[in-house]
């Protein structure tokens, strides 16, 4: 690869991770061709870009990039994939079904709207962590429940009066 191609790719990835709030990488390697084309559909299916990527233009790219990476730098060693997702959960759900058959993918960290997640330990938990759509929902659930009864106790209220008043 020259120092042009390079350049271009630094540049092409920076812009990826500039446009994403949530970004996984895990290591990929040793899947076999059926197992990383299932992979990849799953992660098309679920709106998920899955990309192989050299460790050092990550690296770079993760350095120009205005987000802070933090120490997810420290983990770009072996064979990387990145996955970049709009839901926070959707790739640990992935890679947590892939591995029920195999090791890999193995997940070495995450980037989820500016906290840095790092080691395979911590897959469960991202894997139940909740979308911003299933909060909002639940938020708005809430919300209603008081209302509804508020509501429900002045028509029931309001129908005892008009009972009484027919009488």
């Amino acid at each position: 690869m020259t120092r042009e191609e390079k350049s271009i790719a630094i540049e092409d990835l920076t812009a990826k991770l500039a446009e994403a709030n949530i970004v996984y990488i895990a290591d990929t390697s040793g899947l076999n061709a059926d197992t990383t084309s299932n992979l990849r559909r799953a992660c098309f299916k679920a709106g998920i870009k899955l990309e192989v990527v050299k460790n050092t233009l990550l690296e770079k790219a993760m350095e120009a990039s205005t987000n802070d990476y933090g120490d997810l730098p420290s983990i770009l060693k072996g064979n990387s994939s990145i996955f970049i997702a709009d839901i926070a959960n959707a790739p640990a759900k992935i890679i947590k079904d892939f591995r029920k058959k195999s090791e890999k993918p193995a997940f070495k960290g995450a980037y989820i709207n500016g906290e840095i997640y790092i080691g395979d330990n911590l897959l469960d938990s991202l894997a139940s962590l909740k979308s911003k759509e299933e909060v909002i929902g639940e938020i708005i659930g809430l919300l209603q429940s008081p209302a509804k009864r508020v509501i429900a106790a002045l028509l029931n209220n309001a129908e005892q009066k008009g009972e009484t008043a027919a009488e």
